[in-house]
């Protein structure tokens, strides 16, 4: 498989491009992004082309992975989609329902694999969790806490426009979701959301499986206090998340290897472009309530 990267930022530079660099299965193909110099320097320290004009790398690739801020994202892949390319995309899927529901939809008529990369889903530790406490009934609550120091450090990201934005509903509340809906079920009802200090937030949620969880979000926690964690409380007891020693790139390849099993078989992968239209429409739902709170 052919696939071009979408984006020159920081995450494109640190983990796309080095994940599929190094992928034996795969052929890195080329770069587009929205700063032609920054697509040339990316592209000649890995040996590839870069392309000037998106449609140029399209014509010239089986997929594209995208590293592009929510909004563009969504858009690109939208399009990438209606040429008949699958897709490895970066959370959130859009920061708008109608922005996720353009790219599933487009994604189901051209019949295109899609891959959504949250990290904890690919991760061994993490996933074989997942699978493990997804498997176990009568969990009756969650907690979860996801919180990043990206604007009390020097971090890469704390210059990124939609992170400052959209703060961390948006940026860490996916990798949360994506670790509680698959054990507790899909959220049937956002019940409170309320503002924390700075960007901060707290959800609490209702499950299909009638258990309930509680979020807090962050990024703007000290950077002695940041950290990801999960408890999960029922009937088995208590299970506590694993941490993973692995950072971003090996996950990555592992959510090339699932797109390359999506589009060779054609069995959508539980994190396809539908899932993470899912988590966005939570997402939505949760800032909506935010923004009533604040009214």
């Amino acid at each position: 498989m052919r696939i071009g990267l979408l984006g020159t930022g920081p995450w494109a530079r640190t983990a796309y491009a080095p994940a599929l660099s190094g992928h034996p299965g795969v052929e890195f193909a080329g770069v587009w992004g929205r700063r032609p110099e920054a697509a040339t320097a990316l592209a000649d320290e890995h040996g590839v082309p870069a392309y000037d004009d998106v449609d140029a790398l399209l014509a010239d690739v089986d997929a594209v992975a995208v590293a592009l801020p929510p909004s563009v994202q969504a858009e690109l892949a939208a399009r990438a989609a209606r040429s008949g390319r699958h897709l490895l995309l970066d959370k959130p899927l859009g920061v708008a329902v109608a922005e996720g529901r353009a790219v599933v939809a487009a994604a189901e008529r051209a019949g295109v694999a899609s891959v959504v990369f949250f990290t904890a889903r690919f991760q061994k530790e993490p996933e074989a969790w997942i699978e493990e406490q997804a498997a176990v009934a009568g969990w009756f609550t969650a907690r979860a806490q996801w919180l990043g120091a990206v604007f009390t450090s020097d971090s890469p990201f704390a210059g990124s426009p939609w992170r400052r934005e959209k703060g961390a509903l948006w940026d860490v509340g996916p990798h949360a979701l994506s670790v509680l809906l698959p054990v507790l079920g899909d959220v049937r009802q956002v019940v409170a959301a309320a503002h924390g200090p700075a960007d901060t937030v707290h959800l609490v949620l209702d499950h299909a499986t009638g258990a309930s969880s509680t979020l807090t979000l962050s990024l703007t926690a000290p950077p002695a206090a940041a950290g990801a964690d999960v408890e999960l409380r029922g009937e088995a007891g208590v299970a506590l998340l694993p941490g993973s020693p692995e950072g971003a790139v090996p996950a990555l390849t592992r959510a090339v290897d699932a797109l390359l099993t999506a589009a060779r078989t054609g069995r959508p992968h539980a994190c396809d472009a539908a899932f993470g239209l899912r988590v966005t429409e939570i997402l939505a739902t949760a800032q909506a309530r935010l923004a009533a709170e604040g009214d």
